[in-house]
């Protein structure tokens, strides 16, 4: 994984493990940052130990402990020679309050699989070698009558076998027939050598080109992948959807107001430390793999510090944010949206430490951990709306005073799953070398911080024109964003599920396969659009009234919204495609595609049509519909002019040298 010795876990490599990287290695990163900053924090603690610093010295021993373990465990993530991986579970980040148009960029590397991860890894290949014909069917069946009708048409729609070709006949033999299928009396020992030789076949399969996949396997796991992810999403979407229901009653202002807070917020405090916590999705994946699971933690303590300074300076602007944006927009709002800011600003610590906590916990492979955390936080994060918002009448400053509260309990709850439940292998202690080295974190984290950054400023800059019309469009805006950053998470969920499964069977060089598991995704992408479409459009005059009884802010949404749903099918095609290059580790097209599509050909249209053709608010929101639709199909076209072999062999490079 790194260049330098100290990081090699001990183990002979066998001849014909290069076929057996497919998931894991496919997610590798190369980057030297990464392996320069590992190397000298691994230097700096050798010499400490070498002083007799105990307390470096226990962490040492800790380490060292722990690599042992790995390494003895052969079942485990460390063992010599660690087969095909073709299981993943794709990252259950969440990306905040407001929709990215691109996530972090990169393959980022991922956590190593746990034992149960690896036997899932297994299930997987075995049941893809049975579906090619290449093991022995699972169950033996008795010759029987021909299948009625129904039944073969039920296996012709959702069976996984792949047909046979003329061409079958010629392929290679099966290698290895365990007896453990074929003789279910023989003992444990025919599993032992059954596990055995799965990596060789697996090997030998895929060298031989024999391995394809159905849409329906592909359909299937895609599923799967996606509905935990969809869940996820839409919990942490809620922390910020509670505040907007909870004041859109107060009045026409309030509503306005709230949109325009979260979304300065977003712009100067959200988008930026979600995009400089990305590094740890590198950096905590990479110390975790390397068997240094003590560096996880020193990362964390880093990057929490790190950003926790970060705060000083956006706390001026949000405590100057009344003079700043009456500038933009008209006084009431600018008044209101000033006081949300300075009351959330009590829980930005937290949330910092939350964003930097969840890829403590994702780099151990711990995914389900923020979900749980989310359980719990969202729904008390409702309650405290309504409780404060009108129980106790504190009105509009209710709302903010729910969001610190929930901000500032995230990172406990958090913290309380690792002491009690899992993770806290990963933390050394608290550590004084996390003060020094921070100069190649942040030039790792810079890239994911602009990408973010600069997507989210476009809706920013949305609804700042809007609230140069009025107070009535600020208003129907923030509904709409609400609306379209709701259904948003369902596609993009999805196409974080299709960018794994891509990369898994790019890694495990199964090219084939890769681009029916790509077609699958589009075709998903484009019914979610469609069903997203189909709702926006038939309950345009429902939606408003979730948030509002004025009657010119109903009608300017049920107006607007015909728009936003003719988007919907734009936006799940672009989320899909987006995710594609994720996959195929062609993510920097993605950005450039984004960028200019969004700053050179949406917002000029948004204000030609919003502006200079007084179209208002259906005119800023056409011009984000035909960007998404220019920037999907720019990336499509991209994707499928693009050498997947090429890609492959890239990626083989990348993680040889990785």
């Amino acid at each position: 994984m790194a260049s330098s010795s100290n990081l090699d876990i001990p183990g002979k490599k066998t001849p014909g493990a290069d076929f057996g990287t497919s998931l894991v290695a496919s997610f590798k990163s190369s980057s030297p940052l990464a392996k320069e900053l590992l190397a000298r924090d691994l230097a700096e603690l050798e010499e400490y130990e070498e002083s007799d610093d105990d307390a470096y010295a226990d962490t040492r021993r800790r380490r060292s402990r722990g690599r042992a373990s790995v390494v003895s465990d052969g079942s485990d993530h460390g063992d010599e020679h660690p087969g095909p991986t073709l299981y993943r579970r794709p990252s259950g980040i969440a990306f905040g309050t407001i929709r990215p148009a691109l996530g972090p960029g990169g393959p980022v590397e991922g956590p190593i699989l746990t034992k149960a991860e690896r036997n899932q890894s297994r299930d997987a290949e075995r049941s893809l070698l049975r579906d090619n014909h290449i093991l022995p069917p699972k169950h033996h069946r008795e010759a029987q009558k021909p299948p009625s009708l129904l039944s073969a048409l039920y296996a012709r729609i959702f069976s996984t076998k792949v047909p046979r070709r003329d061409s079958d006949a010629e392929s290679p033999p099966q290698l290895v027939v365990s007896a453990l299928e074929t003789d279910p009396l023989l003992g444990g020992g025919a599993r032992v050598e059954e596990e055995e030789h799965l990596d060789e076949q697996w090997e030998a399969a895929v060298a031989a080109g024999v391995i394809r996949t159905t849409w329906q396997r592909e359909a299937k796991t895609i599923a799967i992948y996606s509905r935990s992810l969809i869940v996820t999403f839409l919990l942490q979407y809620s922390l910020s959807m509670a505040s907007i229901f909870a004041v859109a009653r107060l009045g026409t202002l309030e509503l306005g107001s709230v949109t325009l807070a979260s979304m300065t917020a977003n712009i100067t405090f959200y988008a930026p430390i979600q995009g400089l916590a990305t590094s740890l999705d590198t950096l905590c994946a990479q110390a975790y793999g390397s068997g240094n699971k003590h560096l996880v933690g020193l990362y964390l303590q880093r990057m929490v510090y790190f950003l926790w300074l970060l705060i000083i300076p956006i706390s001026l602007v949000w405590l100057n944010a009344e003079r700043i944006l009456s500038s933009m927009i008209p006084a009431d709002s600018a008044v209101l949206a000033a006081s949300y800011l300075r009351i959330i600003l009590l829980g930005t610590p937290g949330y910092a430490a939350f964003e930097a906590g969840k890829r403590f916990v994702q780099a151990q492979g711990l995914f389900s951990a923020t979900t749980y955390v989310l359980l719990v936080a969202a729904p008390t994060n409702m309650a405290l709306n309504y409780l404060f918002v009108w129980k106790l009448g504190f009105g509009f400053q209710g709302a903010p005073m729910a969001v610190a509260i929930t901000q500032t309990m995230l990172p406990c709850l958090l913290f309380l799953y690792v002491w009690k439940v899992d993770g806290s292998q990963a933390w050394g202690g608290f550590n004084k070398a996390a003060l020094r080295n921070w100069f190649p974190m942040v030039r790792l984290a810079l890239p994911g911080c602009i990408m973010v950054v600069a997507e989210w400023f476009a809706f920013e800059i949305l609804t700042l024109a809007c609230g140069r019309i009025g107070v009535t469009t600020l208003a129907a805006q923030s509904i709409l964003v609400t609306v379209t950053s709701t259904t948003f998470q369902i596609p993009f969920p999805l196409s974080v599920a299709g960018s794994t499964r891509v990369a898994n069977l790019i890694g495990a060089r199964l090219v084939d396969a890769a681009k029916t598991s790509a077609k699958v995704t589009v075709v998903f992408g484009v019914i979610v659009g469609l069903f997203n479409l189909t709702l926006v459009a038939s309950l345009r005059y429902k939606i408003p009234l979730l948030f509002t009884h004025d009657d010119k802010v109903i009608e300017l949404v049920a107006t607007t919204l015909p728009v936003c749903a003719i988007m919907q099918l734009f936006d799940g095609m672009a989320a899909v495609s987006h995710g594609l290059l994720r996959g195929l580790g062609r993510q920097e097209f993605g950005g450039i595609a984004n960028l200019v599509c969004y700053y050179l050909i949406a917002l000029p249209i948004s204000f030609g049509l919003g502006f200079g053709l007084n179209w208002g608010l259906e005119g800023l929101w056409l011009g984000v519909t035909f960007g998404l639709l220019i920037v999907s199909l720019v990336e499509y076209w991209f994707i499928w002019q693009s050498d997947w072999d090429q890609i492959v062999k890239e990626a083989d490079d990348r993680n040889t040298s990785a």
